[in-house]
């Protein structure tokens, strides 16, 4: 079936507690649409304990939600959608055949395609050789395959054999991970690691399966690792992580992540199997369909991406500079149930301070701490918003510093310069993230996605990552992007089409010029001339300028002596801006910005950008 013959797609993701499923559409002008979405609780407990009962819940919701509302504007014609027949999502064609003949425009879908995590999360941990090196490529390819990294351990990590083998009995990874020594670099303390795993024996989470480990490290050593692993360990042997040490090869360990977690986890998920039967394409876990989906969004459109996924428990970041995927997860820094361990790892006055009101300390901790014990509450009064709100910033500061260090150039190799590059380059193992060349802030996950105005969300963003020279902020709507990321693996032009027009909501681009505060607090720093528009800027201030989401405008950004905006200190740059929801937003207060030490300076400044970016103030 080729790609001009789908008319109609369903798509849904199977999570621990909901499944959300989403109906596209192909409208007259031949654009695809989101046409509706709906929920049901997912059922992989008792009294169903198959998860395919919650899938056809959200559909019959979905057929529902078309019998009133369809969006008429975008030239779909109304009436009730039949997606379901036999008790199974009616698939129009499978394996090349017909599975039952559509006799009205409005039955059936075209392709159907799943992601799930309803067997739970992929818990991996990591052994490496060298902690800085081997350990640290092994983590990258871990998470970028969607797994949540329980430990690494590391020949040189400072701990006794015996604690190596406490931790992997007491963790009981669902997969391990093994890696270390370039091709025909180092043998013994493979075995030695080898030995370790061996030695601990541990139990996988499901079933009565064999525990597998993943051999991505020295080709050389394969046969004595696999044989001092034993027979009561499955061995799966992938190319090399770090061939050589100026190579890192990623691809294949991740790609045989995601088959054991196919086959390990996913498969636990009762009716698992019947999804697979149902769904047109392979059935992928949720946070890797989301890295799939900003991966390919940002190598075709050639564009650097940073995304956020901030959540009760973690918090995903994704990247993609240069077209290097990067996925970290922070297991400890949530919104609801990490919520105090967000406050333990930031401190009590890094929340305060993005107070714009007076507030003991003691105040602060105990509200958040209600919150730890009612996790799924939502703020009551704007106080309490703007409190929750503080915690995010901190929470999206700390993983995002999480990510950075991990994102990085490979440690160890040696780099070949000429005369341009020796003034640039510095050391192996900088980060990749290099916020001036930023083209896109995706921000998803409820304190993001639900904010109450749109604005809310865009400072978040500015005060946690202070984007540098021109970045587009945008919010994930409604979080559908696990469905497009599926979608996008076989039929990109569908999930791109409406990822940019139904998923995420443009706040608007971002101007941000970096340098130190001048001498004269007053000082002008960037000057924004456009057509009818000229806005001079001074320091520590925010200005926006109206333009609504499709408008664009051509501007120069000329800053000031001391501050670059991308093409240089005191140079201008010539830009075309996007507006949104919010608008142009001109950021002024420097990078990195401070706040003022002084409590009543640093309320005056909160609530000075509050007013600027249209919010109201607190009491």
């Amino acid at each position: 079936m080729s790609q001009s013959d789908i008319l109609r797609i369903v798509a849904t993701d199977c999570g621990s507690t909901t499944t959300k499923a989403i109906l596209i559409e192909r409208n007259p002008q031949g654009h695809y649409r989101l046409v509706a979405r709906g929920e049901a609780p997912t059922t992989v407990e008792k009294p169903f304990e198959d998860v395919t009962v919650g899938v056809l819940n959200a559909m019959t919701e979905l057929e529902e939600i078309t019998e009133t509302t369809v969006p008429e504007a975008e030239g779909f014609k109304p009436g009730r959608r039949h997606l379901i027949h036999d008790d199974t999502v009616w698939r129009l064609r499978k394996s090349g055949e017909e599975t039952k003949p559509r006799t009205g425009e409005l039955e059936g879908s075209d392709m159907y395609v799943s992601t799930s995590s309803a067997g739970g999360g992929l818990q991996m941990m990591v052994a490496g050789v060298v902690k800085a090196m081997s350990a640290e490529s092994a983590e990258r390819a871990a998470l970028g395959a969607g797994a949540i990294l329980m430990d690494t351990l590391a020949v040189d990590d400072g701990r006794k054999d015996y604690q190596k083998v406490e931790r992997l009995r007491k963790l009981r990874p669902d997969i391990i991970l093994m890696s270390g020594g370039t091709d025909g670099g180092t043998r013994t303390h493979l075995i030695e690691m080898a030995e370790v795993i061996h030695r601990a024996d541990p139990k996988p989470r499901f079933g009565d399966m064999k525990l597998p480990v993943i051999y991505a490290g020295n080709r050389e050593v394969r046969s004595e690792v696999k044989e001092v692993l034993g027979a009561s360990i499955e061995v799966k042997v992938v190319d090399n992580i770090r061939p050589t040490l100026e190579q890192e090869n990623l691809g294949p360990a991740r790609d045989e992540i995601h088959e054991l977690f196919l086959e390990h986890v996913m498969q636990q998920a009762p009716g698992y199997s019947k999804l697979l039967d149902w769904a047109s394409e392979e059935v992928m876990a949720t946070p890797n369909a989301v890295g799939k989906l900003m991966e390919s969004y940002a190598k075709e459109e050639g564009i650097n991406i940073l995304g956020v996924d901030i959540g009760g428990a973690t918090t995903d970041v994704f990247s993609v500079f240069q077209e290097t995927y990067n996925r970290t997860v922070s297991a400890n820094l949530g919104m609801s149930y990490s919520i105090c361990n967000v406050l333990k790892e930031a401190g009590t006055e890094n929340i305060a301070r993005w107070l714009p009101f007076a507030i003991d300390p003691f105040e602060v901790r105990n509200r958040l701490r209600n919150k730890m014990i009612r996790p799924t509450t939502i703020p009551q009064t704007y106080e309490d918003l703007l409190i929750e709100q503080a915690v995010s910033r901190e929470a999206l500061r700390l993983a995002f510093e999480h990510h950075k260090s991990l994102a990085r150039t490979l440690k160890g190799t040696q780099q070949q310069r000429d005369v341009g590059q020796i003034f640039e380059q510095t050391t192996t193992g900088e980060t990749l993230i290099k916020m001036m060349s930023l083209d896109m802030v995706i921000g998803s996950g409820g304190v993001l996605s639900h904010a109450p105005l749109r604005a809310q969300s865009a400072l978040m963003m500015l005060d946690a990552y202070q984007p540098e020279g021109v970045t587009m902020l945008t919010v994930d709507s409604i979080f559908m992007m696990p469905h497009l990321g599926v979608l996008s693996e076989h039929f990109y032009q569908a999930a791109r089409e409406v990822f940019e027009y139904d998923c995420i909501v443009k706040c608007g681009h971002c101007v941000a010029p970096v340098g130190p505060a001048p001498k004269n607090p007053n000082e002008v720093v960037v000057t924004v001339r456009g057509p009818g528009v000229t806005e001079a800027v001074p320091f520590g201030t925010i200005k926006v300028i109206p333009l609504g989401r499709g408008e664009f405008m051509d501007v120069t950004i000329e800053p000031g002596k001391s501050f670059d905006v991308g093409a240089g200190k005191g140079k201008p740059v010539q830009a075309k801006l996007e507006g949104g929801t919010v608008g142009i937003m001109i950021d002024a207060r420097g990078r990195p910005f401070a706040l003022p030490t002084d409590d009543k300076a640093r309320i005056a400044k909160l609530r000075e950008w509050l007013t600027a970016m249209g919010l109201p103030l607190p009491a």
